[in-house]
């Protein structure tokens, strides 16, 4: 394998960038700018945009300075960022929850000017996403946690496990459990959409 080759596959790797910040610190930048913009937005999504810069910040100094507890048999930091986000945002269930009920009466209240039936479209989606909106907020934190970080973030069980630091089978059984709630909630509207479906575009 060619110098520059070996070069680029170690920048794409977030194992060799923090094993690499352990010696030189700013090394630990290249991790922010890859992950920050996503830990954003998940962060921003379950607490409101007002704290969230203060949450990915914190995020960061706690994976700064925990830098070298990284488990560096993992190419991807990602589910270790998720994982202290979603401890800092256990500081803020309250916000967290106002978030949601906010959403649900912006969603519920909303009136959009247009044609009858895309009028009727619109007030019907909206109506889907404020009963879901409502539900989620019902969940316990521990199943609000896996669901958002699999139906938002895209993560796998497992990644969600490491996240989380609870085994795959709970990921799993939390998962069902809140999934049995999300569809009661959407059998209320007779929606043929999955909850999946509707919080992927939240």
């Amino acid at each position: 394998m060619k110098p520059a080759e070996l070069l680029a596959e170690e920048l794409d790797d977030d194992s060799v960038i923090a094993e690499r910040s352990w010696r030189e610190p700013e090394q630990f930048a290249v991790l922010f700018d890859r992950h920050a913009p996503r830990i954003h937005r998940y962060v921003a999504r379950r607490i409101g945009r007002q704290v969230a810069d203060d949450v990915v910040a914190e995020t960061f100094l706690a994976a700064f300075a925990k830098r070298r507890q990284y488990c560096t048999g993992y190419r991807d930091a990602g589910p270790w960022l998720y994982g202290i986000a979603t401890n800092l945002i256990g500081q803020h269930r309250r916000d967290e929850a106002r978030q949601f009920r906010t959403r649900r009466a912006a969603l519920a209240d909303l009136d959009v000017p247009g044609p009858a039936d895309r009028v009727s479209a619109d007030l019907t989606a909206r109506s889907v996403r404020s009963l879901l909106a409502a539900a989620l907020a019902e969940l316990t934190a521990g199943d609000r946690d896996v669901v958002v970080l699999i139906a938002w973030e895209q993560l796998t069980y497992e990644e969600t496990a490491r996240a989380l630091g609870i085994p795959v089978g709970t990921v799993r059984s939390r998962l069902n459990r809140a999934r049995g709630r999300l569809r009661r909630a959407l059998a209320e509207t007779g929606s043929a959409e999955t909850f999946e479906e509707i919080l992927s575009n939240e």
